[in-house]
C-alpha cells in the first residue's frame, strides 16, 4: 500500500474558457503539457452512501499513470489522504485491506459498485525557474452513470488544481485569483462523486458563524470531536504514530463535554454514551501508554554517556517494550473491530440527529455554559487540595492523578465553550495547561518508577547489572519532585481572578 497527501481545489468551468497555456495565464516560470489521459473509474459504497456523505471514496481507476485501488479520507481543509493498491485480479470486490479502514464509517454493510466515471483530461504541471513542480492542473470532461436499479447519465466539465511537491498551500490561493479572473467558479462539491450523486444525498443545513444558544455549542463541539474519533480510526489500523493518542482525546473530550454540560444535554439520557467512550478509550490506553512510554526511556537514554549505560539496556528495553507494543495493539485492534464500538457510533450518530436537550438548551451560552465550567473548575480545585492534605508517596501520587484527571475535565470543557466565551476561555485554557503539563509529568514518572525496577530487578536475576535503571529511577524521582515543586505557583497564577472570574456567567 501506497500514501498519497493531495491538497486540492475544484472549479467550474464554463465552456468557453480556454486553457491553452495554464502557465503563463496563471503567472508561473515554466509549465509541460498538456498530456492527455483517459480515465475509467468504478466508485463503490453502501446503499444509503455512508462513505461519500462522510467525505470518503473507495475506487477502481484504470487509465493514467496511478491505475489502481484508491481510497481517499479526510485529511483537514481541502486535503485528502489517498491509500492506493495495484488493481489485482478483481475487478468487482475492493481490496480487503481499503475495505477495513473503511469499517468505522460502514458499520459492516455491504460494498457495492455506485457509479462509473469516464475523464478526459487534459493535464499541465506548473513549476518554479529551478523546475520544481509547485502545482498540476488537470482540466476534465466527464461522462458519470450512476449504478444500481435506476441509472442516469450526466456530463460536465471542471478544473483541479492540486499542489505539488514543492508547492505551498497559499499558491492555491494565488491560482484561484486567476482562474476566478477568466470566469472560472468554485465548486460547490469537493469530489466529482459527490456531484453525481448530490440528489441522493441530504440536503445541506445551513451552519450559524457563531453558535448563540448553550445547545447549539456543545452540540457543535460533540460534533467535531465524533469526526474526530472517526477520522483517527483508519490511522489506528494503519498505526500512524500519535493515532491512538489522538483517538484517546476526542474519546475523553466527547465523554467530558457530556459529563460537564449534563444539564444541557441531558445525562440521564447520555449515560451508556459516557460509559462506551470509557470503554473505546481504555481499549486505547495500553497502546498510548506503551508509545509514550517506550519514547520516554529512548530519549532518556539518549541523554546518558554510553560509560552510564552498562549491560545491554537498549536491547532490553527494545524487547520489553515490543512485546507491550504488540500485545496493546492487538487489544486496540479487537476493540475497532468489535460490534459494541461499532454501536457505540450508532450510539453517537442518534445522539447528534436527535439530541436530548434539556430546557437550558435554549438558553444564551455566554451566560448559561459558564456555570457549567465553573462546577468542573471546583472539582479540580477540590482534587488539588485533597492531594495537598496526603503524604508524600503513593497516596499523594494517586491523589495527584484523580486532580489531573480533573484537570483535563477542565480544560476541556474550556475549550468547548471558547466560541460563546471567547478570550477569557482561552486564557484559562493556557493557565490551566501549564497545570495540566505538570500534572502530565508527575503522572508518567508515577507510571515509569515501578516499570523501572521491575526491568533492574529481572537484569539481576539475569547475572547483568541494575546500574543504569536505578540511575533512570533516580532522574525520574528527581524529576517527579520538581513538578511537585513548581506545582503550586503554578496553580495559584491559573486561579487569579483575571482568569476565572468569567465563570461565574
Amino acid at each position: 500500500m501506497t500514501t498519497m497527501r493531495e491538497t486540492e481545489r475544484k472549479y467550474e468551468a464554463i465552456e468557453g474558457l480556454e486553457l491553452m497555456d495554464p502557465a503563463e495565464l496563471l503567472g508561473f516560470d515554466t509549465g509541460t503539457g498538456p498530456q492527455e489521459q483517459d480515465l475509467v473509474a468504478v466508485y463503490f459504497d453502501t446503499a444509503d452512501l455512508r462513505l461519500i456523505r462522510a467525505g470518503v471514496t473507495l475506487r477502481r481507476r484504470e487509465g493514467g499513470s496511478d491505475a489502481g485501488w484508491h481510497l481517499k479520507l479526510p485529511a483537514g481543509k481541502d486535503t485528502r489522504e489517498e491509500l492506493r493498491l495495484p488493481l489485482g485480479r478483481s475487478a468487482r470486490r475492493p481490496p480487503a485491506e481499503l475495505v477495513a479502514l473503511t469499517r468505522v464509517y460502514t458499520r459492516g454493510a455491504p460494498l457495492a459498485p455506485v457509479a462509473e466515471l469516464d475523464t478526459r483530461r487534459r493535464r499541465w504541471v506548473l513549476a518554479d525557474a529551478d523546475g520544481q513542480a509547485l502545482a498540476e492542473l488537470v482540466d476534465d470532461h466527464v461522462t458519470a452513470t450512476t449504478m444500481g436499479e435506476q441509472t442516469t447519465t450526466v456530463s460536465w466539465r471542471e478544473v483541479e488544481v492540486e499542489l505539488g511537491e514543492h508547492g505551498q498551500r497559499k499558491l492555491l490561493d494565488r491560482i484561484e485569483r486567476r482562474l476566478l479572473k477568466v470566469g472560472a467558479q468554485r465548486a460547490g462539491f469537493s469530489s466529482k462523486l459527490g456531484r453525481l450523486l448530490a440528489d441522493q444525498m441530504p440536503p445541506r443545513v445551513a451552519t450559524q458563524r457563531r453558535p448563540r444558544s448553550a445547545g447549539e455549542v456543545v452540540l457543535a463541539y460533540l460534533g467535531a470531536q465524533a469526526q474526530r474519533l472517526r477520522r483517527y480510526d483508519p490511522l489506528v489500523r494503519r498505526d500512524v504514530p500519535d493515532a491512538v493518542h489522538q483517538m484517546r482525546v476526542a474519546a475523553r473530550r466527547m465523554r467530558s463535554a457530556l459529563q460537564a454540560f449534563g444539564r444541557v444535554i441531558d445525562r440521564n439520557e447520555t449515560h451508556e454514551i459516557t460509559a462506551e467512550l470509557k470503554w473505546v478509550a481504555g481499549e486505547l490506553a495500553g497502546a498510548r501508554d506503551a508509545e509514550v512510554m517506550g519514547q520516554r526511556f529512548a530519549s532518556m537514554l539518549a541523554e546518558l554517556p554510553d560509560e552510564l549505560k552498562l549491560g545491554p539496556v537498549e536491547a532490553a528495553f527494545t524487547r520489553a517494550f515490543e512485546r507491550r507494543q504488540a500485545d496493546a495493539r492487538d487489544v486496540a485492534l479487537a476493540a475497532l473491530n468489535s460490534d459494541r464500538y461499532l454501536a457505540l457510533h450508532d450510539r453517537i450518530d442518534a445522539l447528534l440527529a436527535n439530541p436530548p436537550v434539556t430546557g437550558r438548551a435554549s438558553r444564551k451560552a455566554k451566560r448559561e455554559l459558564p456555570k457549567n465550567v465553573r462546577r468542573a473548575y471546583r472539582r479540580v480545585a477540590s482534587r488539588m487540595a485533597d492531594a495537598d492534605r496526603q503524604p508524600p508517596g503513593e497516596e499523594r501520587d494517586l491523589a495527584l492523578h484523580e486532580a489531573r484527571k480533573a484537570a483535563k475535565r477542565l480544560r476541556y470543557a474550556t475549550e468547548a465553550v471558547k466560541p460563546a466565551v471567547g478570550k477569557p476561555a482561552t486564557r484559562l485554557r493556557k493557565r490551566l495547561k501549564a497545570v495540566q503539563d505538570l500534572l502530565g509529568e508527575h503522572q508518567d514518572t508515577a507510571v515509569s518508577r515501578p516499570v523501572l525496577r521491575e526491568l533492574a530487578a529481572q537484569a539481576h536475576l539475569d547475572g547483568g547489572n541494575g546500574f543504569t535503571y536505578g540511575l533512570m529511577y533516580a532522574t525520574e524521582t528527581a524529576r517527579a519532585e520538581r513538578a511537585e515543586n513548581k506545582l503550586p505557583a503554578t496553580w495559584k497564577r491559573m486561579r487569579k481572578r483575571k482568569n476565572i472570574a468569567w465563570l461565574k456567567g
